[in-house]
Parts: C-alpha cells; sequence; structure tokens
C-alpha cells in the first residue's frame, strides 16, 4: 500500500514540476505568438510577400518553443498533457480577442507622443515667428521703413493677424490643428513680408 502511495505521491509531484515549469512557457509562447501573427495581419501591408515570409517565420519560432513545453509535460503524464494544452488554447484565444485593442492602446500612445513632439516643436515655431514679428513692431526703425507689417487695411496684414490669434487660441491645449496653424502663421507672415517690400536677405536676418 506504502510502495502504491508513494508511486502516485511521486507521479502528482513530477505533474506539477511539469506543470510549474512547462506551463508558462507554453502559454507565454503561444500569447505571444498569436499576438505577433495577429499583428502581422492587422497590419496595412500584411498582403505582401515579406509579410507573408514573416508570418511563416513567426509561426516556425512559436512552435519551437510551444512544442517542447507540451510535449515533454504530456509524455510525464497525458493529463498533464491535457491540462497544458486547454491552458494553451485558452491564452490564445485571449490574445487573439484582445490584441486588436492592445494594439489601438499602443497606437493611440505612439500618436498622443508624436502629437506632444509636433506641438512642442510647433511652441518653439510660434515663439520664433511672434519675436520676428514684434521686431518690425516694436523696433523705430523697422516700423518706419515697413508701416505696412502693422497696417491691417492690407489683406496681406490682415491675414497675418487672423493667422496670429488662431495661433495664440491653439496654444494653450494640445489641439492637434495648433502644428498646422503655427505652419499658416509662418507662411502670413511671409506673404506680408513680401508684399511689405522686405528684401529677401534682411527676411532671413529677422528669421535668424
Amino acid at each position: 500500500m506504502s510502495v502504491v502511495a508513494g508511486s502516485l505521491t511521486q507521479g502528482l509531484l513530477q505533474v506539477a514540476w511539469a506543470l510549474l515549469l512547462c506551463g508558462p512557457v507554453l502559454v507565454a509562447s503561444v500569447a505571444v505568438t498569436v499576438f505577433v501573427v495577429r499583428r502581422r495581419f492587422l497590419a496595412p501591408a500584411s498582403s505582401s510577400p515579406e509579410a507573408s515570409d514573416q508570418v511563416f517565420w513567426d509561426l516556425f519560432l512559436g512552435s519551437c518553443v510551444a512544442l517542447p513545453a507540451l510535449l515533454i509535460p504530456t509524455l510525464v503524464s497525458p493529463w498533464a498533457g491535457l491540462l497544458l494544452a486547454g491552458a494553451a488554447a485558452a491564452s490564445g484565444i485571449s490574445a487573439y480577442r484582445g490584441s486588436p485593442r492592445l494594439l489601438a492602446w499602443h497606437a493611440a500612445r505612439r500618436d498622443h507622443r508624436q502629437q506632444l513632439s509636433a506641438h512642442q516643436a510647433a511652441r518653439m515655431q510660434h515663439d520664433e515667428l511672434m519675436l520676428r514679428w514684434r521686431r518690425y513692431e516694436l523696433d523705430p526703425g523697422c516700423s518706419i521703413d515697413y508701416p505696412e507689417l502693422t497696417d491691417v487695411r492690407l489683406p496681406e496684414t490682415s491675414a497675418l493677424i487672423k493667422a496670429m490669434r488662431t495661433a495664440d487660441q491653439l496654444r494653450t491645449a494640445t489641439h492637434k490643428g495648433y502644428p498646422d496653424a503655427v505652419g499658416t502663421l509662418a507662411a502670413s507672415l511671409a506673404a506680408a513680408e513680401r508684399a511689405a517690400g522686405i528684401p529677401a536677405g534682411l527676411q532671413a536676418k529677422q528669421a535668424g
């Protein structure tokens, strides 16, 4: 009786060790493989021949890890293999269903970082443009030589003032339209400078 109990205990220990050692590897490899392949198919260029080759190698590498993690416990105990197969199937289904949400979250984070970077660059350009504009407004020499830059009756100057107001309104928040508004401001200032007859060399000096 004790021999049977000892054999049963030893068998249970072997199953437990097989599950503990191979289970996490199997579940992780299946989930990662399914996620990577799902990401390949959801990518815009998923129909290209290169994408098909990448999917093949993703499946191949995933199988190289998952199959031994499943077969070794199965040789120890069929029940352990059955449990691990169920766990692998569950992890694969979860990864398949959750991958679109996870990819969308990553894309949203990437877009947010890009938006912040573009906003910071636009703020720096905005400050440079306003400094350039204030030279025409506050410098007595520039005000006398080029009064058109402050004459809102001129279409180019009027458009410049409107562009300045729009950029100022969008600057306070991380607005998607702020970089475009700063770009419009830069173009409007250059157009107003040309309309005022400011030489190109002086424009470049003011921009610097």
